[in-house]
């Protein structure tokens, strides 16, 4: 699994699908990259090739995924979510669009009393995103 030397780390837990959210977040954002993958063996109780711990660094943070093998009766809420600091329009426009492909939108990218670009969005796996453009 390697040192991860945050402290404390987000961990997103799937059900089969963890690999293809890892991927994605990582194609969205600069500095970003699978650290390790660690799989289901034959025999093993998850899905042969699904994952048992993966890790991946999004703008050079670093988070944790596992497909659990084990059904849970719950999933991603939007109480939690990631918050997203962009620094430019085309970043919000490009994520916002990206992340909202087959999910659902929370709060329409736009104006708000407390940002001049904002935007809410549950992605294609559950994950919500608020994504916020910087003041500079």
């Amino acid at each position: 699994m390697g040192s991860i030397n945050q402290k404390i780390v987000t961990f997103l837990m799937f059900e089969g699908q963890a690999e293809a959210a890892m991927n994605f977040y990582i194609s969205l954002f600069d500095d970003s990259e699978v650290v390790s993958i660690s799989r289901y063996g034959a025999n093993e109780a998850g899905a042969e090739g699904s994952i048992i711990h993966a890790a991946f660094k999004l703008q050079g943070q670093t988070f944790m995924c596992i497909d659990s093998s084990v059904k849970h009766g719950f999933t991603f809420t939007p109480a939690i979510s990631l918050y997203v600091n962009c620094d430019t329009e085309a970043e919000i426009d490009r994520v916002f669009a990206a992340l909202s492909e087959g999910g659902s939108v929370l709060m329409p990218l736009g104006a708000y009393p407390f940002s001049k670009k904002f935007g809410w969005v549950a992605d294609k796996y559950g994950v919500t995103w608020q994504l916020t453009i910087t003041d500079n």
